[in-house]
């Protein structure tokens, strides 16, 4: 019933489409981009709901108080504590270890705006965790969000950060100069 009522929202009312051809692994991150709006998290949550997996996506445990709290854990909000006393990429390798089916989202620009130095965090919990980092490419210019690459986290973060942002480079957010994948080598 929630797959064909996204598939339904996501398809036919809203008109995006989507290309996924890596498998559907029990635990990995997902890495979105280009963030560049708060329809994304909408939009992402609508296309993984119309595939039929369910995401996580990491959120201030400040926001969960009854009631809220419960409808963020609903959706798959998970409330992290951001004490800088606390790791997040600790937080996070606790809920893939304890959880069968673990599939975060995390969007490596850490804002809205156009920012180059992506945030590491998501490929730290992967590499943790060992785990993949599945990209997921949102165009809203052919309103298509693709995932058509995983990463295997290496140890090598300069390597595998070059590989990641030049895989979104092709990507157009809805407002796209606020998307950038800062400079190559």
């Amino acid at each position: 019933m929630r797959k064909a009522i996204c598939s339904f929202i996501y398809h036919k009312i809203l008109g995006w489409k989507h290309k996924v051809s890596i498998p559907d692994y029990d635990k990995y991150i997902i890495c979105a981009a280009p963030h560049t709006t708060n329809w994304d998290l909408i939009i992402g949550k609508l296309f993984y709901g119309a595939i039929g997996r369910k995401t996580f996506f990491m959120m201030k445990k400040e926001w969960f108080f009854e009631p809220l709290g419960s409808f963020f854990r609903s959706i798959g909000g998970i409330a992290v504590n951001r004490d800088k006393k606390n790791s997040l990429v600790d937080q996070m390798v606790e809920q893939a270890q304890k959880r069968k089916i673990f599939h975060l989202a995390i969007t490596p620009e850490g804002t809205r705006s156009a920012n180059g130095e992506w945030k590491k965090g998501f490929y730290y919990i992967a590499l943790k965790a060992q785990i993949p980092i599945v990209l997921a490419g949102i165009d809203y210019q052919t309103k298509c969000i693709t995932i058509e690459k995983e990463i295997f986290p290496s140890g090598d973060l300069e390597k595998d950060m070059r590989e990641i942002k030049l895989y979104f480079k092709r990507f157009k957010g809805k407002y796209p100069k606020k998307f950038t994948i800062g400079e190559i080598d």
